[in-house]
């Protein structure tokens, strides 16, 4: 069965690069060795490879990428290390208006 990744790569300038590929080595080896100087990591290399998932479905590669490049740098940066708690802690809405703060009494 194939497989798809999404993989983090994290820049020379410490800004991170999100995509998804089916082969992860050839992918890596594009960037890295520059294969289009339009791309956002052309000038921003030497590249690291941070981050790697792996989906058995295109669709769900595609969709946790898309929600991922939304992520603030500190939620990427705690999945980046695997600290789930921190994610978590993240992950929760803080808003003012949010249901979580609704208290009846108000």
């Amino acid at each position: 069965m194939k497989s798809f990744f999404v993989y983090i790569l994290k820049c020379a300038d410490s800004s991170y690069y999100t995509g998804v590929t089916n082969n992860i080595e050839r992918r890596f080896a594009e960037h890295q060795d520059g294969i289009d100087p339009l791309s956002y990591t052309y000038y921003r290399r030497p590249l690291e490879l941070v981050f790697l998932q792996d989906f058995q479905q295109i669709n769900e590669a595609i969709s946790f990428e898309k929600q991922f490049k939304k992520w603030s740098r500190t939620k990427k940066e705690a999945l980046i290390k695997g600290n789930w708690e921190q994610l978590k802690d993240l992950s929760k809405c803080k808003n003012e208006t949010s249901h979580l703060n609704f208290r009846k009494d108000k």
